[in-house]
């Protein structure tokens, strides 16, 4: 744990060596759970039932192989549940506005992420669990591993409070729906530091685990404490999940991929992006799959609240994987630029920008590619959708 924590004086980690692993104290104390969940699918009520003949999640045996242990990690991607979450309940009773702000399901009706489960006290719950935020819909399949871009939790929670005549207070329902879709402030303290859904494709070639490079990734170790303390605190540190099962996401995770593209793109285009990227670009995103270490944030130089916040900063952000680009906007770690053109042109540093998703004003920061001509920025555009 203390080797796996970037910075160990802010809050994520603070809170994590008081509580983590310390056998007679802490979150080891907490009841580990073991949950019986099933899927929901559209049209059904938030006050069905759970089956009687639903099982436990895992059986208690561990897997003696890695595509067992990877199998057991996808049934805890789609079924573990981070928390109970009655706006997502509201929602299932109103589909079309679920839909609008991103509760999206499959050609089979189901709603990837979304469960029925039985809580720690007994009672059946709407909750959440992992695939919510990073499983996305594409012509009615499934992409496992994709950020879901659409979804709007923000303004979901807004939405529920005011049908359940529970209106939260005007300046956190305005913190709330300035996140957009596409992104979320997980910690909700005093730093307002929304960051993009990441995809989690190429997770094992990475040294540093978040936007904020808050953990150091020295093996599959650390990305599963990292799981087992994110559903810990997601469930408002109420129960633990089994360490087995913590393992086994960790190991699902590094599983995943983008799902293969039905063309290939090539050409003179490609090849000349590709020079520039290795001139422009490499010195960051120097790994296998487009990322690389940590860089200084004032290096970067964009939008410095998550890098300095109190709760995860470490004064660093993490070069993103480079993958599946076409489907990756909005760009940078807090999603901040609509388009791979307007992440390379000097245009959104005016004060009349209007391209940015989060309104009008300059987007600042990541100035890479500016020098370039417009025919060089655009080869550096077909090479980057083609990786």
């Amino acid at each position: 744990m203390v080797a796996s924590l970037q910075s160990p004086d802010n809050g994520y980690s603070r809170e994590r060596l008081g509580a983590y692993g310390l056998a007679t104290s802490g979150w080891d104390l907490l009841p580990v759970c073991n949950p019986r969940s099933q899927s929901v699918a559209a049209g059904e009520s938030a006050a069905t039932s759970l089956a009687d003949d639903v099982q436990p999640l895992w059986n208690g045996q561990q897997p003696e192989t890695l595509d067992a242990w990877v199998a057991l990690g996808r049934q805890v991607f789609f079924g573990f549940p981070l928390r109970a979450e009655p706006a997502l309940a509201s929602a299932l009773g109103a589909p079309d506005r679920a839909a609008a702000f991103g509760v999206e399901h499959t050609d089979d009706g189901t709603y990837p992420g979304v469960l029925r489960f039985q809580d720690v006290d007994g009672t059946t719950q709407i909750g959440i669990a992992c695939a919510l935020c990073h499983s996305t819909v594409r012509d009615g399949q499934l992409v496992v591993g994709a950020a879901r871009r659409g979804f709007d939790l923000g303004g979901l929670l807004v939405w529920h409070g005011e049908v359940a005549h529970q209106p939260m207070d005007a300046a956190m329902a305005a913190r709330l729906g300035r996140w957009g879709p596409g992104r979320a402030d997980i910690t909700l303290d005093r730093d307002e530091d929304p960051v993009a859904i990441p995809d989690l494709w190429g997770l094992q070639e990475q040294s540093a685990l978040t936007q904020g490079a808050t953990i150091r990734h020295t093996g599959p170790v650390a990305l599963a404490m990292r799981q087992e303390t994110q559903l810990i605190e997601t469930n408002h540190q109420r129960i633990r999940p089994p360490r087995p099962l913590a393992w086994a996401l960790a190991l699902y995770l590094y599983s995943l991929s983008p799902p293969a593209r039905s063309t290939v793109v090539e050409g003179d285009d490609v090849s000349n992006g590709q020079a520039i990227f290795q001139a422009t670009c490499q010195r960051c995103h120097d790994n296998p799959v487009g990322g690389g270490p940590p860089v200084p944030a004032a290096l970067v130089g964009t939008d410095p609240a998550l890098a300095s916040g109190a709760a995860r900063g470490t004064g660093l952000y993490r070069p993103p994987a480079l993958i599946d680009l076409q489907h990756a906007a909005p760009y940078l770690h807090h999603g901040a630029i609509a388009t791979l053109t307007e992440l390379l042109t000097a245009d959104r540093l005016r004060p009349d920008y209007q391209g940015g998703v989060r309104g009008p004003g300059p987007v600042v920061g990541h100035q890479y590619g500016f020098a370039l001509s417009s025919s060089e920025r655009t080869a550096l555009e077909h090479y980057l959708v083609s990786r």
